[in-house]
């Protein structure tokens, strides 16, 4: 009993220090963003002499914030509702048919979870499909990334929905498709919504892609309109630190309010897959 207690103690402190290790950057960060150009030159802890509130309303105007978070937003929700469908569609599939064929299969999308992307082969692939510089082609982009860890994660669940619930469909006349939506899809909804949210959060804070294949300003989205800020006034760290918060923000609140849904999907698909 006491050794548990001494592990638990152990565990609790380790990660109490991971917590407060990441916690740092976010915190200086905050202090700096209500400071003063000169106060947040040598970005430090020490607290500012007055709330410098404007700071965010002169990155809001500046930095074009409101057009890069209304393509931000597109481009997360669309593509994270388009991998949902898929990646449902796909596990479906490979969980209901395990042949050999269909483990290859599964085995090969898994691979697309660690395997590392060829960006400049994959130019050549949007050129020659008229893709790049796209709103269209980096919300496909975005989705294919996506669809391995989702299919990952959905294929689990669906191992732990019972394939009577199938069989009665099909006695009551539903076809494949209204099978599926109908019937096995309402299930997945805990998993699901994990999926979406996963999914907007690292389309959010992706980076690489729309470098690469939006030129257009106009079509960039917040993680890009940060990295132009950053170049036009990399001297005023109090407005590139509230930058950072306004790009930040959404994701907190959507990952804040959506915690319990990615907790539910996440263990109800390791315990029944």
């Amino acid at each position: 009993m006491k050794n548990k207690w001494m592990r638990n103690s152990i565990l609790n402190l380790v990660i109490g220090l991971i917590s407060i290790i990441a916690i740092i950057p976010i915190l200086l960060i905050v202090i700096n963003a209500f400071k003063t150009s000169y106060e947040a030159s040598s970005m430090n802890f020490n607290l500012p002499a007055e709330l410098q509130f404007q700071n965010f309303s002169t990155v809001i105007e500046k930095g074009k914030l409101v057009h890069s978070f209304f393509n931000s937003f597109a481009y997360s929700s669309i593509s994270s509702l388009f991998c949902i469908l898929f990646s449902a569609m796909a596990a479906y599939v490979l969980a209901r048919n395990k042949t050999r064929i269909n483990r290859v299969v599964y085995l090969f999308i898994l691979m697309g979870i660690a395997l590392p992307m060829n960006y400049f082969t994959l130019i050549d692939v949007m050129q020659w499909t008229e893709l790049i510089n796209t709103r269209a082609g980096i919300i496909v982009l975005y989705m294919v990334t996506q669809i391995p860890f989702s299919v990952f994660i959905l294929y689990g669940f669906i191992g732990g929905v019972p394939r009577e619930l199938d069989e009665a469909g099909v006695i009551d006349g539903c076809g494949p498709k209204r099978l599926f939506f109908s019937v096995i899809f309402p299930m997945l909804q805990p998993a699901a919504v994990t999926v979406f949210i996963l999914s907007f959060l690292n389309t959010w804070n992706e980076f690489l892609l729309p470098l690469y294949y939006l030129n257009s300003a106009q079509k960039w989205p917040m993680t890009l309109a940060v990295y132009n800020f950053f170049g036009q006034f990399q001297q005023s760290w109090n407005l590139v630190s509230a930058d950072i918060i306004l790009t930040i923000l959404p994701v907190v609140i959507l990952y804040l309010l959506g915690q319990r849904f990615i907790i539910a999907g996440m263990t109800s698909g390791s315990v029944k897959g």
